[in-house]
């Protein structure tokens, strides 16, 4: 019992105190029950199977969006970078007859230089990141559309290796619960080694009880969704590259010296530079950071269409990677969020919207839906912070 109010506490303690993403996890799981009453066919394995990899590519974009987010920086031509990055690969592979791996390499490179340009504008001349991110978002549609040429739309061959791992691409039966058994063993030794080290440092610790039911949950959650997804086609493997990214990142954040330092410039920008971080590298490193994985998800968008036109990375690219951000948790004050706000954040939105779609409903309410949810989301940041602040 005692162990079981512990856990209880600790949970309620960290919803209260703004760190915790289970509000998020409640509100995509009623969005869930509500599309799924109104339209039985939004909870169908196919219907899902189609959900995830439609989130997959923006998820990506999405994933950067909260790392710059979190030093207190925005990007809003991450749209015009993915786009940019998926004319890169269908030109190279196509027009020049570049292999599809260097060209992949090529967008990726794109998405490198961006960002180290966008790092030396905010470090070296201070300028505001919305400023000279507006403006690159303007800059990179215009060079998107002179890689693209007079055509404006370029197919990719689908028997492009590439093309059919992103669009057909799934994992087998076997390789999904080998997936499963793996990381639900990963993450059960990661606590045990956790609790024994704080242990010994006379830190507070889990509880062996917390420990068991916390792996019991996740091996629950990812048992029903590679069984569910299975009786479908399954989990794809842009699905999985997204989710290994989210994971990477998530440790990284939590694990690694540098990202205490991304929270640390996100929380206090001059306590962090009085306090010895580098604050100038670690900006660059995530304005990098961001533009490669806007590239990476451009590259995910064009394999999943099979082409890449003047629409690729177009207007609501932009909003909907960054508002997945928020929705998710990520605070645009800057440090607070998670890498794991980028799959909750674009799920929520994806779900609306195929949603909707399911239900015949017209772009424009779907656009509201989703404006909605956003300012809640912001309102609520607002008052998480002022909060904050108020207690400190």
């Amino acid at each position: 019992m005692s162990a079981q109010s512990g856990l209880t506490g600790a949970v309620w303690q960290r919803v209260r105190g703004g760190n915790s993403l289970l509000p998020i996890l409640a509100a995509l799981v009623v969005i869930w029950l509500v599309m799924g009453a109104v339209n039985p066919a939004f909870l169908a394995p196919e219907n899902l199977v189609n959900l995830t990899l439609q989130s997959a590519p923006v998820g990506v974009i999405a994933l950067g969006v909260v790392l710059v987010l979190l030093v207190g920086q925005i990007d809003l031509s991450v749209g015009s970078v993915s786009g940019l990055a998926a004319a890169v690969v269908a030109v190279g592979s196509v027009n020049l007859g570049w292999p599809v791996a260097l060209a992949i390499l090529a967008a990726l490179a794109c998405g490198v230089v961006v960002g180290l340009g966008y790092g030396a504008l905010s470090t070296r001349l201070g300028l505001p990141s919305f400023v000279f991110t507006l403006a690159g978002l303007l800059f990179l549609a215009g060079v998107q559309l002179r890689v693209l040429g007079p055509m404006g739309s370029i197919n990719l061959p689908f028997e492009s290796w590439f093309v059919r791992s992103v669009q057909q691409g799934f994992l087998s039966p076997v390789a999904a619960w080998t997936l499963v058994a793996l990381v639900v063993v990963t993450v059960a030794v990661v606590q045990v080694v956790a609790r024994a080290r704080r242990r010994r440092a006379d830190l507070p610790c889990a509880s062996v009880p917390q420990i068991v039911v916390r792996t019991l949950v996740l091996a629950a959650v990812l048992s029903a969704i590679a069984a569910y997804l299975g009786t479908a086609r399954g989990i794809g493997y842009s699905v999985v590259l997204f989710a290994a990214l989210v994971v990477v990142t998530d440790v990284l954040l939590r694990r690694t010296r540098w990202g205490r330092s991304v929270r640390a410039v996100g929380g206090d920008r001059r306590a962090a530079m009085l306090a010895g971080v580098p604050v100038q590298r670690t900006v660059v490193l995530c304005f990098v950071a961001c533009s490669t994985l806007a590239a990476l998800g451009g590259v995910l968008a064009a394999g999943r269409l099979g082409a890449a036109n003047q629409g690729t990375g177009g207007a609501d690219t932009y909003l909907v990677a960054i508002a997945a951000a928020v929705i998710g948790g990520t605070s645009l004050f800057g440090g607070r969020g998670s890498a794991w706000s980028a799959v909750l954040g674009v799920l929520v939105i994806q779900s609306i919207a195929n949603g909707l779609t399911l239900m015949n409903v017209d772009q424009a309410a779907r656009y509201m839906v989703t404006g909605a949810v956003l300012l809640l989301a912001i309102i609520i940041d607002m008052l998480m912070r002022r909060r904050r602040e108020g207690l400190t």
